[in-house]
């Protein structure tokens, strides 16, 4: 603390905002997970302000190579209005997309002058938020989704309610490393959230979230080990990873087994992995424009049955699958963080994403064992879940970004 500096009340810190969307947003994902857009956003503006107040500045992030990456990503979004179908959604998406950065950059600033005392707070919040996170979700799960069926005022929960446990797992996965790997924390309270974290992500729906559980977990056990250079071959395999993988996939698709054993949500995503590749191939440079993958030539199409047996896949076998308006050739998203860059902004897009890969493991790697193993659970999830611009994925990866940057540095431990 600065000599004669006055010490504010936590509730008066930029750090108690944080604290709130980390002890709502486990629960929040759970409940209604959109809800943690504007969870995330209050609360980094609050944080802001609070920060304002109590430093007489407002709290401008340092220039860095991450948020000129991200805001140039957003940028290309922005100029891809010029070749977009929808380019108002193209506007709209990237400048949404650029003022969330900002945002959730200056909400990081704000951490760099919280007290210790309130730190303290702040790692309770993420405690005490992912623990009823995740007794939640199990309880709904266990339950039959009765949890859930129950706050939208159902008296029964329909069959489709079950997937809906998906973005809870994905939440739990991110943020169980920064949980487990805190410093001070008791043996047995860090075991017990290691199990419960990851038997609840092993037990619900979500196949992306259960591997990033277990390589958030694996990832923590291994920084020590590794130390700094771990941080920066995450950033730097995701950054060949998102350059090579249109090669990468147009060269292992086609020589697939016959996927007719494996699950019917693994096939589709092979399929439209299939697609994309295509539609990428028609347009490398600047791709089809932000938020391209919904309006793509041919994407709301379900899949004939010639498509179908490329696959090994028997129209007859799995039409109950393939015949519902959901399993279309690009449902909204490609599924594959990488795959969207380049189909909606091309090299161009995927050169920005590829030096935001490079600058977070850079940071990371500064940032201590914990955001290196948070960093790879984010990146999994990443890969093979969500759409790149939905804005509560997008809110929570900064809250973790924010998090981070008031507990994760090694300096900030004590």
């Amino acid at each position: 603390m600065a000599c004669g500096r006055v010490p504010v009340p936590f509730r008066l810190s930029p750090a108690f905002p944080i604290a709130v969307a980390l002890a709502l947003a486990p629960t929040l994902a759970v409940l209604q997970f959109r809800g943690i857009a504007a969870l995330t956003a209050i609360c980094f503006a609050a944080a802001v302000l609070l920060a304002r107040r109590a430093e007489g500045r407002w709290p401008w992030p340092p220039p860095g190579a991450a948020l000129a990456a991200a805001l140039a990503l957003g940028g290309i979004v922005l100029a891809s209005t010029l070749w977009a179908a929808d380019p108002g959604r193209a506007a709209f998406t990237g400048l949404r997309f650029a003022g969330f950065v900002a945002l959730g950059a200056a909400a990081a600033a704000a951490m760099r002058g919280v007290e210790p005392p309130h730190l303290a707070h702040l790692r309770t919040a993420l405690l005490a938020g992912l623990a009823l996170g995740i007794a939640l979700a199990a309880a709904d799960h266990l339950s039959g989704n009765l949890v859930r069926a129950t706050v939208r005022g159902l008296r029964e929960a329909p069959p489709h309610l079950y997937f809906g446990l998906k973005p809870a797992v994905s939440v739990i996965a991110v943020l169980l490393p920064l949980a487990v790997g805190m410093p001070g924390l008791r043996p047995a309270l860090r075991g017990a959230f290691a199990v419960a974290g990851l038997g609840t992500a092993l037990l619900l729906p979500a196949e992306s979230a259960k591997i990033a559980a277990v390589l958030g977990l694996m990832l923590l056990l291994v920084a020590p080990l590794a130390g700094a250079w771990l941080g920066r071959l995450i950033g730097a395999g995701l950054a060949i990873g998102i350059l090579a993988t249109p090669l990468i996939l147009g060269a292992i698709l086609p020589r697939l087994p016959a996927l007719e054993g494996i699950p019917p949500s693994a096939a589709h995503r092979v399929l439209i992995w299939d697609f994309v590749g295509e539609r990428i191939a028609e347009r490398p440079l600047l791709g089809w424009g932000g938020e391209g993958s919904r309006t793509v030539p041919g994407g709301r199409d379900t899949f004939d049955a010639a498509q179908l047996a490329r696959y090994g896949l028997s129209l007859t076998s799995w039409q109950n699958f393939f015949d519902r308006p959901a399993a279309q050739r690009l449902p909204l998203h490609t599924h594959n963080a990488p795959l969207q860059i380049w189909l909606e902004l091309g090299a161009l897009g995927a050169l920005a994403a590829a030096a935001l890969a490079l600058a977070m493991g850079a940071l990371a790697a500064r940032a201590g064992g914990a955001a290196m193993a948070c960093l790879g659970a984010t990146l999994m999830v990443g890969m093979l879940s969500y759409g790149v611009w939905q804005e509560w994925w997008i809110g929570l990866q900064l809250l973790l970004v924010v998090a981070v940057a008031a507990l994760g540095a090694p300096s900030r431990a004590r």
